[in-house]
């Protein structure tokens, strides 16, 4: 067994220091999270500590503290909390056809982050924007694999065809998460696993984190495929301008693939994901329609909450790092 290198980062509160506490010291978890930000620094840093045991773990950390029930309590917790703040910010509704069809329509003029980046963005804000997508990249489609038995029929096989695509067709090299360590290496930033971790701000933390609340569930199998067929979608287009914004930069062709591999793949992956797995699930499970809703809706929630904060501090000549 391959043994965790990964380190604990910094506490960034009392919630995330109670749960550091107990893996390193070995005691019960014991914070109050009632009141806690849902979107803020410490409790997004707690929860992703927790979900990390479920992925390579930490260093020095006992891997059985996975399923320690005083930790899988305040987990529970803290979810409860994320939960409650998303669901306060996103319409709702179970209109699956009307919110994807929506994903398809993009603003004209574009303000988003890859918009910036093409057009006006600097190097060392690209460097940014690889260290805190890192977190998610570095995860590539991983939490993903969690709904595979939660599905049967068409939307299972549909849904396992795009992850093998994510995975690299079997092709190590070719796997979407080391053709984004290899960006980083290209970019002159360190490929290590979650190496910028203790950097990244809440807001880079919270979409991994629902995907991995939604991974770690069965009752979300529903907002995970929202999920899921959100990131399909919408990645093709902002993939072509993070390549446009690369080649106006004169970035290393490595930076350049993992872009250029997801306006190919994701292209494809787009209606796979509206039509055999949205469309059979639906069919299968249609009390599942606002779940799958949420999940989109959610994501896209914590997309915007990071583009603005990255777009603020760039604007005001600031680094979006912590």
């Amino acid at each position: 067994m391959t043994s965790a290198t990964l380190t604990l980062p910094a506490p960034r509160g009392p919630l995330s220091a109670a749960v550091v506490a107990a893996l390193t010291g070995g005691i019960a978890p014991s914070a109050a999270v009632g009141g806690a930000d849902p979107f803020g620094e410490d409790l997004q840093l707690a929860l992703h500590l927790c979900y990390e045991l479920h992925y390579r773990g930490f260093a020095g950390v006992d891997p059985e503290w996975e399923w320690d029930a005083d930790l899988l309590r305040l987990r529970a917790e803290l979810e409860a909390v994320f939960l409650a703040g998303m669901a306060e910010q996103v319409a709702g509704g179970d209109d699956v056809a009307q919110v994807v069809d929506a994903l398809l329509v993009e603003p004209v003029p574009g303000t988003g982050v890859s918009h910036f980046l093409r057009d006006k963005g600097e190097w060392w804000q690209m460097r940014e924007y690889f260290a805190v997508r890192s977190i998610y990249h570095h995860k590539e489609a991983e939490p993903h694999a969690w709904v595979i038995p939660r599905l049967e029929g068409r939307a299972k096989a549909a849904l396992v065809a795009v992850e093998y695509d994510e995975f690299g067709a079997g092709r190590a090299e070719r796997m979407h998460s080391r053709l984004f360590a290899d960006l980083l290496a290209a970019a002159g930033l360190s490929p290590e696993y979650l190496h910028y971790l203790d950097r990244v701000p809440a807001c880079g933390l919270a979409t991994v984190n629902m995907m991995s609340l939604f991974g770690l569930h069965r009752r979300w199998r529903g907002a995970l495929v929202g999920h899921f067929a959100a990131a399909e979608i919408t990645t093709a287009p902002s993939a072509h301008r993070m390549d446009e914004a690369l080649a106006r930069l004169g970035a290393d062709p490595a930076c350049r693939l993992f872009y250029t591999e997801h306006v190919e793949a994701d292209a494809v992956h787009e209606q796979i994901m509206r039509h055999d797995v949205l469309g059979d699930l639906l069919e299968r499970e249609p009390d599942l329609a606002a779940d799958v809703v949420f999940g989109i809706q959610a994501t896209e929630l914590l997309e915007d909450r990071l583009g603005e904060h990255l777009l603020r501090n760039w604007r005001a000549g600031r680094s979006a790092l912590l």
